[in-house]
């Protein structure tokens, strides 16, 4: 039975893992080698990953048994509105598909109704194939932005939305 369980400053070592399985898979055909690794390393060092636990992030991690199959991050209160932004979710390529991450969702979903929130609002690469995913939980793209990071490179992202 899959579980979803809050992480802690233990489990960031899971958390990082499970990116190194999962970014190349997902975002391997959209970004370079080099962009790859970089963004790997400032999102999900273990200093990156404190970082963001320090300023008001909370981790959740989707396990079986003791493995951890997925995670998710998250803030309320986001931009000081009742806004729930979900920052990364991300499920290892052999478990997606089987629902794991629709969990996930759900969980942050009831986290932030009591917390007050009215909407849940993420970015999501305009390429990537988890785009349809977003759509058929009810997320919606409310925008289109460019995010430009060191070394000139780009997150070329859609600002979804979905009301709770």
């Amino acid at each position: 039975m899959i579980r979803i369980v809050k992480a802690t400053v233990a489990d960031l070592n899971s958390i990082t893992e499970i990116a190194h399985k999962t970014w190349p898979l997902t975002c391997g055909e959209i970004l370079s080698q080099p962009q790859l690794e970089y963004m790997l390393n400032a999102f999900y060092s273990e200093s990156a990953l404190r970082a963001n636990l320090e300023n008001g992030q909370e981790f959740i991690l989707a396990k079986e048994a003791d493995t951890v199959l997925g995670f998710a991050s998250f803030e309320h209160y986001y931009k000081d509105r009742n806004t729930t932004k979900i920052h990364k979710i991300y499920i290892l390529p052999e478990t997606q598909g089987k629902g794991v991450g629709k969990l996930l969702i759900e969980s942050i979903t009831q986290f932030a109704k009591e917390n007050d929130s009215a909407t849940l609002l993420l970015n999501v690469n305009r390429f990537n194939k988890a785009l349809t995913f977003y759509q058929k939980l009810g997320f919606k793209i409310i925008q289109e932005i460019d995010i430009e990071l060191e070394h000139g490179y780009l997150m070329e992202d859609y600002v979804m939305e979905k009301e709770i």
